[in-house]
This record gives structure tokens, C-alpha cells and sequence, in this order.
């Protein structure tokens, strides 16, 4: 009787040993990618002349991705809200927004469902998932997000509050106050604060401008719970994400999250918006399923082809479409449009 060959342990038990199932790391990456290819297409439409502007997110997917994902999607306090900066295309994209939302708001449509055409890349706003709009101003976010948070407070929400940022922003005073609100003594806030430090601010490296050894550790002065997670890491990111968010739901206190990142095509269009040489979490993450075994070359190699002719199709389609009129300036500033007397001035 022949014998029976043993089964290569390492391999027959090889899924039991991935991080996650393996349907999570699959969907983990095409959402990157996705993400991906969404800026670099905005990109392509700014160097076109089709944009006046670009700012966004390129080597923040193994942040933004994550939290898209695991965030409660919906309107109304028991769900999250979230105050997020200019570059959280990754988490939009991973919450389900199309890629012709983003490439209206670019060109300036006037069928941009978020500003009307009447801002710039990566300010968006869904009221129907609790995404509060993006503003301009720096950090700014920080201050709205207590609001949001104490109103889940005060109602015993089942919601959470995110609000992000970066590096450069954490100097100013809106990211204090942010500090001092969420930690109050028997009013502590369900509030995730994070921080994207890419180490730049704008032109000025992050080495010459911080005394601390991590921005998390502000944190510990106000007695709240702090992490540091290396985003360039996509399942360490999405991982110590989960980990977070589900701290806050079960405690209702706040946490200070700093999230290791890159800032792969620079600050903005204001530098050149080029490639440059920083560690790349798609790349990564690649690197990864391919030792694993969960994806081959060519598999990646489609993914990225039905995206781009995706963000293609849709830029095409947003050439089409005209900008604003001059009668629709004020639309969705004041409470009452209709009424108001100012739009007869």
C-alpha cells in the first residue's frame, strides 16, 4: 500500500494565518487602488487645463481606506459623523461615492453635488452620511467636531464623532481646543481625533517644527488614551483603526490616533503635483497579497485598467456639463434663499 504524503503544513493552513479574511484584504486593496486612480486622474485634469487647482490624498489610502470601511454610514446622531480635511478622497471612495462626484467638484460643475462647481478638489459634503463639509481653513475641523460630539454626548448616541488632520495643522489653536473640550472630566466626548502626520507642512519638514517624539503624546496630558499606527502598513492601518473606533464606542471617551503616512505627489498643484520618492502603502499592501498568494501580477495589473477607463469615462462625461450661473451665487448659504431680501440687492 502506497503511502500517504504528508500536506505541507505551512501551506493547507496557510488562510488561517493571513491577518484578515482574506475577502477584507481583497477589498481592502481594490478600494486603495480605486481611490488611487481617482487622484491621479484629478491630477490629469488639473495639468489638462480642465482645473483650476488640485489638492488631495495620494499615499493616505492605508488611512483613509480603513476608516471608510469601518465607520457607521448614515444621518443623524446614532450614526458617525465625520469632519474630515482635503485630502480624504480614500475614505469617500471607500464609503461609496462615484468617481464623477469628485471629478465635478474639480472642474467646477454645476452638477457637483457638494458645493454647486463653487469650490475646489476634496471638499466635499454628504449630509446623508454625516460627512460635514470640508473647509479651507486649516484645522478648523477640529472645533466643529466637538460639536458633533457633544450632541451624541448629551443624547447617549450610539454614534461616534471622527474628525482628521494634519501634521502642520496640529499647531494651531482649533486643535488645542479640540484637546481640552473632548477630555473634560465627566463630559468626555465619543470623539476620535486623528492626525495624518506625512511629515510636511506644505514645504516645511516635519523634523524642524516638533519638540515632542509624537504628536500622539499630547494626548496624555489630558489623560485620554493615545495610539501612534503606521498607515504605510494598509493592515496594521485598518487593524489599529478598528481597534480605536470600537475603544470610543464601548467607552465613550476620546482618543488622540496619530497615523503614519505619505505624501506622495506633494502638498498641492502649487509644487508641481509630481511623484515623488516616499514609501508607498499600495505598493506595500502589493507586495503582501502577491507573497500570499491572493492575487497575481496580471489580476493587478486589471484592476487598475477597469479603474482608470472608469475615471475616464466619467471625466468625459463631466466635459460636457456647464458650470454655475451667476443667479445660483448664494444658493445653500442662508436658511431661507427664496425669501431673503439680500437677492434682490
Amino acid at each position: 500500500m502506497a503511502k500517504k504524503k504528508k500536506k505541507n503544513k505551512s501551506t493547507s493552513s496557510h488562510s488561517q494565518q493571513l491577518p484578515l479574511p482574506k475577502n477584507q484584504i481583497l477589498e481592502l486593496y481594490d478600494l486603495m487602488v480605486k481611490a488611487r486612480v481617482l487622484e491621479e486622474r484629478l491630477i490629469k485634469i488639473y495639468k489638462s487645463g480642465d482645473a483650476y487647482f488640485w489638492i488631495g490624498g495620494p499615499g493616505e489610502e492605508g488611512f483613509g481606506v480603513p476608516l471608510g470601511l469601518l465607520i457607521n454610514k448614515g444621518q443623524g446622531h446614532n450614526h458617525d459623523w465625520l469632519h474630515l480635511h482635503y485630502r480624504c478622497s480614500p475614505t469617500l471612495v471607500a464609503m461609496g461615492m462615484p468617481y464623477i462626484d469628485a471629478i465635478r467638484l474639480i472642474m467646477n460643475k454645476a452638477t457637483d453635488i457638494n458645493t454647486g462647481g463653487r469650490n475646489f478638489a476634496n471638499h466635499y459634503c454628504y449630509p446623508e452620511w454625516n460627512v460635514a463639509p470640508v473647509t479651507s481653513p486649516i484645522e478648523v475641523q477640529y472645533s466643529a467636531a466637538i460639536g458633533t460630539a457633544w450632541a451624541q454626548h448629551r443624547e447617549n448616541a450610539n454614534g461616534i464623532t471622527i474628525v482628521s488632520g494634519g501634521d502642520a495643522g496640529t499647531a494651531e489653536g482649533d486643535f488645542a481646543s479640540c484637546l481640552v473640550w473632548a477630555s473634560r472630566p465627566g463630559n468626555e466626548l465619543p470623539l476620535l481625533i486623528t492626525v495624518q502626520n506625512n511629515r510636511w507642512g506644505i514645504s516645511t519638514s516635519y523634523d524642524t517644527q516638533h519638540g515632542e517624539q509624537s504628536i500622539a503624546d499630547r494626548g496624555k496630558a489630558f489623560g485620554m488614551k493615545t495610539k501612534v499606527i503606521n498607515a504605510n502598513d494598509p493592515i496594521e492601518g485598518y487593524l489599529g483603526m478598528k481597534e480605536c473606533i470600537e475603544y470610543i464606542r464601548k467607552n465613550k471617551k476620546p482618543m488622540l490616533v496619530e497615523f503614519k503616512v505619505s505624501r506622495l505627489y506633494g502638498h498641492s498643484s502649487a509644487d508641481g503635483a509630481n511623484l515623488r520618492n516616499e514609501e508607498d502603502c499600495i505598493q506595500n499592501l502589493e507586495e503582501k497579497l502577491l507573497n500570499w498568494k491572493l492575487i497575481t501580477k496580471e489580476e493587478i495589473k486589471n484592476i487598475r485598467a477597469n479603474y482608470e477607463a472608469e475615471a475616464k469615462k466619467a471625466t468625459e462625461q463631466a466635459r460636457t456639463e456647464g458650470g454655475p450661473e451667476a443667479n445660483t451665487l448664494w444658493d445653500h448659504v442662508y436658511v431661507d434663499n427664496e425669501n431673503a431680501d439680500w437677492r434682490n440687492f
